[in-house]
């Protein structure tokens, strides 16, 4: 980041020349000290320094000066850096003018010509003028910048990566940031194709895949070997669970997650019935930690999509969707589980420009002051609506069911009773999703009748389907696509078993092959849960390669 600027202004070349190397005898070291030969200079330059994003700490002018006095030149430099100090130079006559000028144009302090010594007659005053800047200055922000519409699915896609991923990084939305557009231009862009991710070393990525996102930002998209011990596929509490397990016995372990760790528990706002956590603790910290205990062990993870499976003796080997494939003895499908599309008109056509699937915790803070619906009435819709009613005017729970109580934790059920601007609506379904380029309003059939209500968010949680159209048929799954493991898939395809003894508990059709967690035929859909089955996995990956 550049340094803040010292802006000295005076039409006498000497006495101009004087103040800037007092000054930049004293603050060179921290400040940029310019200078300017007139009000107007000073007033272009000023305007060429905000729009390159820098920040004037302090304007120090003469007073007499043709065509634009001191006075007027800072009261128009204030309208271009309201935060900066703004001190007149005059000559002893003028001092009464320069009282004057402090109360009626808000000029913070004056100083007399000359000012020799400058130790005793000019430092003491601009130490106290800088330092009164610097308690209420931030510095700009020099990581990753985005610029996108809140109204577009790709930059929530950005955005959302990033947040689940924690990068930090800066969002700026064209219609609420003014210097979005010089910001652009200082890139040769323009917003007609957003969005933008600007980087800290000054790389410009347009409508970036999140593919190149994830290798610009530093997550890792290629393996360090070709051959593993386990392969765990999924990263949400299954997954994990197993990473952390398997490495700390010693197993070498890669993970593949094409979007973050935490799967769909990663986005819960708050889980409050998780063991060891009496406050509650949010998936995405409690992905965090598992993230860094798993490294911590030697655990690699990956950044990249699984897009199939196959065996070829005693190696399983694992498609990715960069084409590259790694082997492995043992693997684990971890995948979890994405939430159902809502069958409703206009709901595909304004995903991501105001209506989402799961708890797009990203989007919460732009929901300030508006009226936010979530459909659903299991843990994670409650969870959602406790989150979103810290920042919505008000949060409308629509449940098509006659009560919450067969599908919600009853801590939750107690929380949102006792919060003012959460209302459940059961017996309530969406008809459709209205809006041109995002969502306005939502149609809506309720035990009184259908109607019609303005809405700024629409957030759904109906239901979960497995993420499992990639496997190849050989992975037996239910009618729902959820993999059969253990005691249920020899129930149902006992002919397909050819081993020569039992399938372990969470092991798939095809030896060597497990799966644990919410993708799981007949697994309890809780984190805890899933934990649980990631570990014991592992343990019967042992007993697998002690036999083979």
């Amino acid at each position: 980041m550049s340094k803040p600027v010292i802006l000295a202004v005076d039409d006498d070349p000497n006495v101009l020349e004087a103040v800037v190397q007092d000054l930049r005898r004293r603050y060179a070291s921290e400040y940029r000290v310019l200078r300017a030969g007139s009000g107007q200079a000073g007033l272009d330059i000023s305007r060429q320094l905000s729009e390159r994003g820098d920040a004037v700490a302090l304007y120090l002018s003469d007073q007499r000066m043709p065509g634009m006095t001191g006075v007027e030149f800072l009261e128009r430099a204030q309208k271009v850096f309201p935060e900066a100090r703004r001190a007149l130079l005059t000559a002893y006559a003028d001092t009464e003018a320069a009282i004057r000028a402090i109360n009626s144009a808000r000029i913070h302090y004056y100083l007399t010509k000359p000012w020799d010594p400058p130790e005793q007659q000019l430092y003491p005053v601009i130490d106290d003028l800088l330092v009164t800047w610097r308690q209420g200055y931030r510095p700009p922000y020099e990581g990753l910048k985005v610029i996108g519409s809140r109204w577009s699915l790709q930059d929530h896609e950005v955005r959302n990566f990033l947040s689940r991923n924690q990068v930090p990084y800066l969002w700026m939305d064209p219609e609420r940031e003014g210097t979005c557009v010089a910001l652009l231009r200082q890139h040769g862009l323009d917003d007609g194709r957003l969005p933008v991710v600007i980087c800290a070393d000054g790389t410009v990525l347009v409508q970036p895949s999140l593919a190149e996102l994830a290798e610009k930002v530093g997550l890792r998209t290629q393996a360090k070997a070709e051959y593993y011990d386990v392969v765990v596929v999924g990263a949400g509490p299954a997954g994990l669970g197993a990473a952390v397990y398997a490495a700390s016995e010693g197993l070498s372990t890669l993970i593949l997650e094409p979007e973050a760790p935490g799967g769909q528990a990663g986005s819960s706002s708050r889980i409050e019935n998780y063991l060891g956590f009496p406050s509650g603790i949010s998936g995405e910290d409690l992905a965090r930690r598992a993230h860094v205990q798993a490294t911590r062990f030697g655990a690699e993870f990956l950044t990249q999509k699984a897009t199939g499976i196959r065996t070829e003796n005693e190696y399983r080997y694992v498609q990715m969707a960069d084409g590259r494939e790694v082997s492995c003895r043992v693997c684990l499908l971890a995948m979890g589980v994405h939430y159902r599309k809502l069958d409703a008109p206009g709901v595909e056509e304004l995903t991501g420009k105001g209506v989402y699937y799961g708890a797009a915790l990203v989007e919460a803070r732009s929901c300030t002051d508006e009226e936010v619906y979530v459909v659903g009435g299991a843990n994670s819709a409650g969870q959602a609506a406790m989150h979103f009613s810290k920042f919505a005017k008000r949060v409308t729970m629509l449940v098509r069911a006659s009560s919450l109580e067969q599908s919600m934790s009853k801590y939750l059920i107690d929380q949102i009773a006792g919060t003012s601007n959460i209302v459940v609506e059961t017996n309530t379904e969406v008809l459709e999703a209205c809006g041109v380029d995002r969502l306005e309003g939502l149609r809506l059939r309720t035990p009184s009748g259908d109607e019609t209500r303005a809405a700024g968010g629409l957030f759904i949680f109906i239901g979960a389907a497995p993420l499992t159209d990639w496997l190849p048929d050989s992975v037996l799954r239910d009618g729902n696509g959820f993999v059969l493991t253990g005691p249920d898939m020899l129930r149902r395809e006992a002919g397909r078993w050819k081993e020569g003894r039992e399938p372990y508990l969470l092991e798939t059709s095809m030896p060597g092959i497990f799966a644990a967690g919410d993708v799981r035929h007949g697994s309890v859909k809780r984190a805890a849960t899933a934990v649980g089955e990631g570990a014991i996995a592992v343990q019967f990956m042992h007993q697998y390669l002690a036999r083979y």
